[in-house]
């Protein structure tokens, strides 16, 4: 606890000493990065390729609700991944196809700002949103469609054939790749800047005092190693490295072959409750002081944790539209 209460004491009489230019420049040599303001700045990182149109992201989002594009033709992407609900369904372990849950008791990641990721997937097996998005509509417990009967239902429907060609000209070829990589191109505009962003981007009042405080506190508590970046995570990481995770007997997932795993990234985190891969804590305050013990190996004090939730919920972002659209 005396370590705990030495840094809250430091970071706040230095915050409160610390200019908000001199707070920015400490965030981005920590590796915090804003998400750009400048819609050209922007795409270079969302659409390095340059394949996202207005065509292609109306027809992604229909197929990202689209029910029929798992076996029993009632889940969808949004099933697991609620835009209305920060990207998750909010539950320990998704429910899939029959009802069935996710074998290794493995908690929905966030859609949104997902293509800021390294990696994909808490294993980070998928290099992309384009291969990501093949595997939940092939898996069994979750939607549990082949490719084959997946590209044929597309096929199908005149309104989806009709929308591909306007999107992408009328020699398409609608097959299971196609479809993945348009829900892809959906996903890539799933980009929600906050009042931090405003904040790194030069705005000072964007965030409060206490909001400021508890971004040092998050900066000098050693939160950085592992949440940088636009994403503010995103990265492959060890997780437990002091074997004190009380939960880590709940499911049998255990990283890649190198036992690391994404790091989940904290853009709007408030809303994604409940916490961790297996989703085993539902309270954010708890999540903060969990990985102060075993990652940081700092006891971090209630009072601590409470600043550092102050400033994560600044990290709740603007939305796109997130009405479902009426489908083919």
């Amino acid at each position: 606890m005396m370590i705990s209460r030495i840094i809250s004491t430091t970071i706040v009489a230095s915050s409160i000493l610390m200019g908000a230019n001199a707070l920015v420049e400490k965030a981005k040599h920590n590796g915090l990065v804003a998400i750009p303001t400048d819609s050209k700045e922007l795409a270079k990182l969302t659409d390095p390729k340059g394949v996202i149109t207005p065509e292609r992201v109306a027809l992604g989002k229909q197929l990202y609700f689209e029910p029929r594009l798992s076996l029993d033709g009632e889940i969808s992407c949004h099933t697991c991944h609620l835009l209305d609900a920060g990207g998750v369904d909010g539950i320990p372990t998704s429910i899939g196809h029959k009802g069935a849950k996710n074998p290794h008791h493995l908690n929905a990641p966030t859609v949104y700002n997902a293509v800021f990721f390294d990696r994909q997937f808490w294993d980070g097996r998928s290099p992309d949103l384009e291969d990501q998005a093949k595997g939940p509509m092939q898996a069994i417990p979750e939607m549990a469609i082949t490719p084959e009967l997946a590209t044929k239902r597309i096929n199908d429907i005149p309104g989806y054939v009709k929308a591909f060609k306007k999107a992408y000209g009328d020699d398409v070829k609608i097959d299971f790749d196609k479809i993945a990589s348009t829900i892809a191109i959906y996903e890539r505009t799933l980009v929600t800047p906050s009042r931090y962003d405003d904040f790194l981007n030069g705005k000072d009042d964007a965030l409060t005092k206490k909001e400021k405080e508890g971004l040092a506190l998050f900066i000098e508590t050693g939160c950085t190693a592992c949440h940088v970046g636009i994403a503010i995570g995103g990265k492959m990481q060890p997780f437990d490295l002091s074997s004190e995770f009380k939960y880590n007997d709940v499911g049998d997932f255990k990283g890649d072959k190198d036992g690391l795993i994404k790091a989940p990234s904290l853009r709007n985190v408030s809303l994604t409750a409940p916490y961790f891969h297996n989703g085993t804590v539902d309270d954010l305050a708890t999540a903060v002081k969990t990985m102060g013990a075993v990652q940081l190996l700092v006891d971090i004090s209630d009072e601590d944790a409470a600043k550092i939730v102050t400033f994560l919920k600044s990290l709740d972002g603007r939305k796109p539209d997130t009405k479902a659209p009426k489908l083919p």
